[in-house]
């Protein structure tokens, strides 16, 4: 580092150390794991490139950048894309002529496909997946994006690794060391009285929170399947080898970071390891880390539940967490009232929103990579619209497939559990508004319906406070891509998956 470089990372570091000491020795009471940490801040501070350096800088002083109304993002798939990170590369003109200036790059890390989840069954965190291209490409993509005025945004599992990562492998073959970063229990009592507690994510598709291994005879906590194994975050040394992680692909050129499922991030027994306060610490300390580092970076929170458990992920006005959440119940109250024409409930939701304090940025959409899990406010639909949880469930469901009689939509379901009445709904903006059913009906005066609907709901989301994100293909109101069904591995996760341009 350069003199003056260095005095930057000092004043940082002078500005947040004490607070980062304080809260890193409250979770882990662990000084020479702390030194450790405070020597790498130091090593990827230097490491970092000066151009990433100069807009850590520009931000500092304008560090309401990206609540500037001037961000439009767009989430995408690079290979289905574009291929790989150079084709994406030469695509820039198109997003750019699209007035897209933020690119959320869905996982692209190393992974093994049959055992993906869609990249979130990460193999290497630094290393590209090798059809998609290299580190370089990455640099190079950020670099000409920076040029064009458009950020990039990355996933960041933190809460597993998939079972192909070095870890995994070395703790499955009996070393302690590597086993003490998962949770490891030969003895069947514990994962049962985990169970007792904790609620099953994909309870059709991967029942229990534990995966028996028969080659070393333990079981392996793990959330939501089987090949992705839960970090144990009561070990230092997960915590500080995923920050270096973490600063190691800031320094590639990301300018948001989404931290994938951070509310599962702390397990307790006797608990149902779901926002336990500990998360909060690490949060806040990611957050500390990222200010000394690479301060021109912002942490988006994926946390999709109610708004109660989502707000508390902003932090505090002085101690603040992630920079940005997303709006998940806005969107879950938008297609329930597409499918009840009642709007109560989304004015409701919309003046909930508007009455947080300015500083709270969402990022706002239609439509993602995940699927649609109806976590309506039920107690009020109850009282005021005389609405029962699961019947409403249901109802939604087969509305959005297609299945009541005044409904146009044809999307589909993940994780149907007959019982609970609970799915996941999957399918384009354009197929939940009509479009694919128009077209395939050939009924001109329904497809002029169905595009207005589409663009009237985009309209509603372009004009909430916050950051708009599209979903690739929404752009141009591409329909559902069935193609999906034919390829082992996608046709078992029953996703809709979009190309693009």
């Amino acid at each position: 580092m350069t003199k003056k470089e260095e005095t930057q990372f000092q004043e940082r570091l002078a500005r947040h150390v004490n607070e980062l000491r304080w809260l890193y020795m409250e979770l882990y009471d662990n000084g020479s794991m702390f030194a450790e940490l405070c020597q790498k801040l130091y090593d990827f501070s230097a490491e970092r490139p000066a151009a990433l350096k100069k807009l850590d800088l520009e931000r500092e002083e304008n560090p309401q950048w990206y609540q500037s109304g001037t961000l439009t993002g767009m989430m995408l798939y690079i290979d289905n894309f574009a291929g790989d990170l150079n084709g994406l590369r030469e695509k820039l003109p198109y997003i750019s002529q699209t007035g897209v200036s933020l690119l959320h790059l869905m996982p692209f890390l190393d992974t093994v496909p049959e055992r993906s989840d869609g990249g979130y069954a990460v193999a290497d965190f630094r290393k590209v997946r090798a059809d998609l291209g290299t580190m370089e490409d990455l640099e190079q993509l950020a670099d000409v994006c920076h040029k064009k005025g458009i950020s990039l945004c990355m996933d960041f599992v933190m809460n597993h690794t998939g079972q192909d990562h070095e870890w995994a492998q070395r703790a499955r073959l009996g070393d302690g060391e590597y086993m003490s970063r998962y949770f490891f229990f030969s003895d069947p009592s514990i994962p049962a009285e985990y169970e007792k507690t904790v609620p099953q994510v994909f309870p059709a598709t991967a029942p229990g929170n534990f995966t028996w291994l028969d080659d070393c005879n333990h079981y392996v906590m793990t959330t939501f399947y089987p090949y992705q194994w839960d970090l144990n975050y009561h070990n230092p040394r997960v915590f500080n080898e995923m920050m270096y992680n973490f600063l190691f692909l800031a320094n590639k050129g990301m300018d948001m970071i989404r931290i994938d499922a951070v509310p599962y991030i702390w397990k307790e027994l006797g608990t149902d390891c779901r926002n336990r306060p500990q998360v909060h610490t690490i949060v806040r300390m990611m957050r500390l880390i990222s200010e000394i580092v690479c301060p021109g970076v912002v942490m988006l929170g994926e946390v999709v539940m109610e708004p109660v458990k989502v707000v508390p992920y902003f932090g505090s006005v002085d101690k603040p967490e992630c920079h940005l959440l997303y709006n998940v119940t806005t969107v879950c109250t938008t297609w329930h009232t597409v499918a009840t024409r009642d709007t109560r409930l989304l004015r409701r939701q919309l003046d909930a929103v508007n009455a947080l304090p300015k500083k709270y940025v969402f990022l706002n959409y239609l439509r993602c990579h995940d699927d649609i899990g109806w976590g309506l406010d039920y107690e009020w639909l109850k009282q005021n619209a005389g609405i029962e949880e699961i019947p409403h469930k249901r109802f939604l469901n087969e509305y959005f497939q297609g299945y009541t009689e005044n409904s146009t939509s044809r999307g589909g379901l993940y994780n149907d559990d007959a019982a609970s009445g609970d799915a996941r709904l999957c399918g384009t903006t354009a197929n939940l508004c009509g479009i694919e059913k128009a077209g395939f009906e050939q009924d001109r005066e329904a497809m002029e319906l169905a595009v207005q609907y589409d663009l009237t709901l985009h309209a509603m989301m372009l004009m909430q406070t916050g950051i708009p994100m599209f979903y690739s293909g929404d752009e141009l109101a591409r329909v559902n891509d069935y193609s999906y069904k034919d390829i082992p591995g996608k046709r078992e996760t029953a996703a809709i998956f979009t190309g693009a341009a």
